[in-house]
């Protein structure tokens, strides 16, 4: 599902119109970004959890020469599903 058809099935759910649920749709990914770009954890609950992880320094290798190189340790964006949405996908 894109972003598109998930607004449209937004504003069908709701009542709102295309305009109204893209801007709610996007007011949602916005503050889901800025929480954890802030270092918060977004929780729902029965559906999830955002937060952010840390990734550390490793070795990797270059496909497409063998050649070793050093990746630098990274903060990622993780997603857990809390036991509501596990149920629902059963």
């Amino acid at each position: 599902m894109t972003k598109s058809e998930f607004v449209d099935k937004v504003a069908d759910t709701s009542g709102l119109s295309k305009k109204d649920a893209g801007a709610a749709v996007d007011a949602v990914i916005k503050s889901i970004e800025d929480s954890l770009r802030s270092g918060e954890d977004v929780s729902f609950t029965g559906f999830g959890k955002f937060h952010v992880a840390q990734r550390g320094a490793r070795e990797g290798r270059n496909p497409r020469t063998g050649e070793t190189m050093q990746i630098a340790a990274s903060k990622v964006p993780r997603f857990t599903a809390g036991s509501g949405l596990k149920k629902a996908i059963k």
